[in-house]
């Protein structure tokens, strides 16, 4: 079917526009992964079976679906994958905020909204209490034909997905080209380590000794710390490295391999079809014929 409402038809948006807000009905996803320069906030309902990719993240989702993507760098795509509902409804907004320190967003309200800007260069899905919480505002968010009354029933839904527990970040960091952040001293000077060296051999030791503590005492605080273990990280930012570099560049799967740490081709083959639902090949090869810039 056709848009039920566009307040801007212009996308993406341009001169002095501040949102763009598409919302549809539709009977499938057809448009091809992509990223663009502005930020996005897309929902999606009665889509039980979509294929949600973002970055180096691929997930199946339900009924309900709401992301926040504020990289420029960060593709992303809704695919149709097992879904058969005929009733898919998808509301896109696209919005250009610059919430930096130095305007009038870096004041003290508007503080949880841009920690949720930042952790979503990464995406940011929101679980369904979130949604709910924000449901009724999204829901007749396109019949606002006073731009200045849009901007402030967003600016809501943005406050309100601020405060909401639960979400939670979708590509890894490595993937996503963003810096690494940690509240803990030790563990981030560990992260910072690991992310320069992730080429090289990283050994438990060298790791605990640049956090101050002994092995095993610093194998249990990364994971109290985290909530994961080193070596799960170690291979994830290996890993979202490995993904970039399948999309970004034309180097064999041979050479990603050994480039990222791994030193046994079976074994990165083996893991990254563990952790990503797709080999090396296949993951390259789903990006390389659907992606377009916008």
């Amino acid at each position: 079917m056709e848009d039920r409402r566009v307040i801007h038809e212009i996308t993406p948006l341009m001169g002095k526009d501040v949102l763009y807000i598409a919302d549809r009905q539709k009977k499938e996803f057809t448009y091809p992964i992509h990223n663009h320069e502005v930020y996005e906030l897309n929902f999606v309902e009665h889509a039980r079976g979509v294929r949600r990719i973002v970055g180096d993240s691929s997930e199946v989702i339900d009924d309900y679906d709401l992301v926040l993507i504020t990289s420029p760098d960060l593709e992303h795509v809704w695919e149709q994958h097992e879904c058969t509902s005929e009733n898919i409804r998808e509301i896109t907004i696209q919005f250009d905020f610059i919430m930096t320190e130095d305007n009038f967003f870096g004041r003290n309200p508007f503080l949880s909204i841009r920690k949720m800007m930042n952790e979503a260069r990464k995406g940011l899905c929101f679980p369904l209490s979130a949604i709910m919480k924000v449901y009724s505002l999204l829901d007749t968010l396109s019949t606002i034909t006073d731009g200045f009354y849009a901007v402030q029933r967003f600016l809501t839904i943005l406050y309100e997905l601020s405060k909401c527990e639960g979400a939670r970040t979708l590509a890894s960091s490595s993937y996503a080209k963003v810096a690494v952040e940690d509240d803990s001293r030790r563990v981030l000077k560990v992260k910072n380590y690991i992310n320069k060296n992730y080429r090289d051999e990283l050994r438990l030791p060298v790791l605990a000794d640049i956090a101050g503590m002994s092995p095993s005492a610093f194998s249990r605080f990364f994971k109290l710390h985290t909530g994961r273990n080193l070596s799960d990280y170690i291979i994830d930012i290996r890993l979202g490295y490995a993904a970039r570099m399948l999309v970004d560049t034309a180097r064999s799967i041979s050479e990603i391999c050994f480039a990222c740490g791994f030193n046994n081709l079976s074994n990165f083959n083996r893991i990254f079809k563990k952790k990503k639902g797709s080999s090396p090949s296949e993951f390259r090869e789903n990006y390389r014929k659907k992606r377009v810039i916008v």
